[in-house]
């Protein structure tokens, strides 16, 4: 079942007078439960179409449609809403709150859809458990290494029960054992449960993960092929 449509998408940046275009007429479906990856050089419009599908950009034209519901339409409140109770983000950099410790990261986001407290550690501890940080609730994000905090980043993601996980370049910043161990957790994820992940990403071991391997090149998409997973 298709869960996400782009249709005819466009975005153009205006820089003065000069106009970028950074996504071109993109056309794609994303099926339930699906592991892709979208790759293409520096430049390509890769974070530009995670950004609008994730609705924190808007389409210059083109529609998107998230489960039946025209994302690329909604505004102000109702975007928000719908962001925290269907989106989960994974960004590059973590974007954790440093003054909060690793629960309290991960609870924020429960707490902002109105989830109890005592539901709400609950579910936060049992996700940093999930991905191997049982021991490290009370750290704040300054006390983690890059790993743990983008394993953080991912409980955080998760927090809301979101339909999917859009990921940003979320191994840039790490070493290869982090990466194998990030990656063993949401293909995990995405076997067990279902979750939905779409990957923004220069790395060919996110690449070799893959069931999907969609190319952007100057915001159009030059290749869309199946593949069968390297282990």
């Amino acid at each position: 079942m298709n869960v996400i449509e782009l249709k005819n998408v466009e975005k153009v940046y205006n820089d003065s007078e000069i106009k970028v275009h950074a996504v071109r007429g993109v056309d794609l479906t994303f099926e339930q439960g699906e592991f892709t990856a979208i790759v293409g050089p520096s430049g390509s419009g890769k974070t530009t179409l995670l950004n609008m599908l994730g609705g924190l950009d808007k389409p210059t034209s083109g529609e998107i449609i998230i489960g039946g519901t025209k994302v690329s339409e909604l505004k102000g409140s109702k975007l928000i809403d719908f962001r925290l109770h269907n989106i989960g983000f994974v960004f590059q950099s973590y974007n954790l709150i440093p003054v909060l410790s690793a629960k309290e990261n991960v609870e924020f986001i429960m707490e902002m859809q109105g989830v109890p407290s005592k539901q709400r550690y609950l579910r936060a501890k049992e996700l940093l458990e999930s991905v191997g940080l049982g021991d490290r609730l009370d750290s704040r994000p300054n006390k983690l290494s890059g790993g743990q905090q983008q394993r953080v980043a991912v409980a955080r993601a998760l927090a809301s029960k979101p339909k999917f996980i859009l990921a940003d370049e979320p191994t840039a910043n790490l070493d290869t054992k982090s990466t194998e161990n990030l990656l063993d957790i949401m293909e995990k994820l995405n076997h067990d449960a279902g979750m939905t992940f779409i990957f923004s990403t220069h790395d060919q071991r996110v690449v070799n993960k893959a069931h999907r391997v969609i190319l952007l090149e100057d915001g159009v998409v030059t290749s869309d092929e199946r593949q069968t997973p390297h282990q």
